[in-house]
């Protein structure tokens, strides 16, 4: 194979080019051809393009490297892109626009094998990027330090729902065997899993009817964990001990019926009858499985045992879910802020989470210190239910509760009596999937709500005023792959190009997010 630099170099950089490799001397042997040794003492120009031309020939040789043309780009430039021979000879570039024409941009979002970036120090900081004062000042620019958490929390929630979908299936004649969950972080370890069990079965008749439903008929499943961070050095980055409580998302036909049960009723646990929360996220976290103890008794059981096994440490806990295990983590939070006599602080960050009570639950949720960070797109749906024309979404209702003190007392009275008056909890982090550039506007509800496409938003953002930062660095393998159709065409058909799928199937999908000082 035959390489010139003429072709593959414009002409005003040629100059460059031929200085630079003059001045390039090769003191060591090529790694890319060992029993080529180059003649320090050879100063003849056509010696020095052959040994160039053989060790870019070796390059492409090695990394399978397949260049197409590209009609926007110039052409000549496809090869020493492809190379990235700018680690070997750098230039100075002015500031890339956010184009899908950059190849060079765009073969970085599609790449498996990110750059891990330094994780700051948060130190005395924690407690802050934890929501002891709501998160105020952090989320609008939000912070990168903050960034890099939440979606490291979500990241979490990823592997919940890998840990289910390897192995959905429970046995109805015997406990089930421990799990083994791969977490994106590995100063992390997995001591608890976790299982959520519906009141209301099928009818035997069923089965009979239907016996290949399986596993999305089993009134018991796996729904998460829980795990604590055991790495020394994480520790002292983080300035505390992680509990971390990662709940996935619906999955069964048994947890979309209680989805569907979206009348309000008073907690049992509570003395004020008018702390109400969705009967059917009230059930999955209060049943007995017939070999598993409800999601509410093993959280409270792993946190006590955590507590005391590392007493006298500073400690965190941290429950992340998204959609359904957005709603059952306010829950569970309510249930292990008095589990204990000294319970360590409490934050919720949550992923297109439903809303889960009223008010009285959202003022009992207060009252406990327990810090809630909602991560809402804004063409969610999901988001925006139970209770979409009353309670808080009603925007009218509330704009008369402001003007009218007459009114407000009615639609107090209203809200605390009406079995659909639901009310969101905590903070909101607000993005938007029209503001990607990469996904459609029109992009349909299942979009909206992936995880994937929130974790996506959630890198991107930058502030309200800037809703996507040119720097974005989380991989779009994942977000092609899983929602191709609501991609632009243009990054489906250059991810085709670029062999995404043979790669998806070679490459495990990398789960660090580089953060904007990388």
């Amino acid at each position: 194979m035959q390489i010139g630099i003429s072709a593959t170099l414009p002409a005003q950089n040629l100059h460059v080019f031929h200085a630079r490799r003059a001045s390039f001397k090769c003191r060591q042997p090529s790694p890319l051809n060992p029993l080529t040794k180059p003649n320090p003492s050879s100063q003849n120009p056509a010696s020095s393009t052959e040994f160039t031309r053989q060790h870019l020939s070796n390059l492409e040789n090695l990394l399978q490297i397949k260049t197409q043309p590209d009609p926007v780009e110039n052409k000549g430039r496809g090869l020493l892109e492809g190379l990235n021979l700018s680690r070997i000879w750098p230039e100075t570039k002015a500031a890339e626009e956010m184009s899908p024409r950059h190849l060079n941009r765009l073969k970085r979002l599609l790449s498996k094998t990110m750059e891990y970036s330094p994780r700051n120090n948060l130190g005395s900081r924690w407690r802050e990027y934890h929501g002891c004062n709501d998160w105020s000042g952090l989320l609008d620019p939000l912070d990168e330090n903050l960034r890099r958490e939440v979606v490291r929390y979500g990241e979490f929630v990823q592997a919940a729902y890998h840990g289910f979908h390897s192995n959905p299936a429970m046995s109805t004649d015997k406990a089930p065997l421990p799990r083994h969950v791969a977490l994106p972080d590995r100063s992390y370890k997995v001591t608890k899993s976790l299982y959520a069990t519906s009141s209301i079965g099928l009818p035997e008749w069923v089965d009979d009817v239907a016996p290949n439903l399986g596993w999305m008929t089993q009134r018991s499943s796996w729904i998460g964990f829980v795990a604590v961070c055991d790495d020394k050095r994480e520790i002292q980055r983080m300035g505390r001990r992680d509990i971390v409580i990662a709940l996935r998302g619906t999955a069964t036909c048994m947890e979309w019926a209680e989805n569907l049960r979206a009348q309000l009723v008073p907690m049992s646990e509570s003395d004020d009858p008018t702390q109400k929360v969705e009967c059917g996220f009230l059930s999955l976290h209060k049943t007995r499985g017939a070999y598993v103890p409800s999601l509410a008794e093993s959280v409270v059981e792993e946190v006590k045992r955590l507590i005391e096994a590392y007493k006298g440490e500073t400690l965190s806990t941290t429950i992340t879910g998204h959609s359904l295990g957005a709603a059952l983590s306010l829950l569970v939070a309510d249930e292990i802020s008095t589990c204990a006599s000294q319970v360590p602080p409490i934050a919720v960050f949550s992923f297109g989470g439903p809303r889960v009570g009223n008010k009285g639950f959202v003022n009992r949720l207060n009252e406990k210190n327990v810090k809630v960070l909602r991560v809402v797109n804004g063409q969610d749906l999901i988001t925006r239910v139970p209770g979409v024309f009353i309670g808080e979404g009603s925007k009218q209702q509330e704009e008369k509760k402001r003007k009218n003190n007459g009114f407000k007392k009615i639609f107090d009275t209203t809200d605390d009596n009406n079995p659909w008056a639901y009310s969101h909890v905590g903070t909101e982090l607000r993005v938007d999937t029209k503001m990607s550039p990469y996904l459609k506007p029109d992009a349909d509800v299942a979009c909206c709500h992936d995880l994937e496409a929130y974790l996506h938003l959630v890198d991107g953002y930058l502030s309200s005023n800037c809703p996507f930062r040119s720097n974005a660095k989380r991989s779009l393998v994942k977000l092609v792959h899983d929602q191709k159709s609501n991609m632009k065409q243009l990054y489906t058909h250059r991810g085709l190009s670029l062999n995404l799928e043979r790669d998806r199937l070679r490459v495990p999908i990398p789960s660090c997010l580089p953060s904007p000082s990388s």
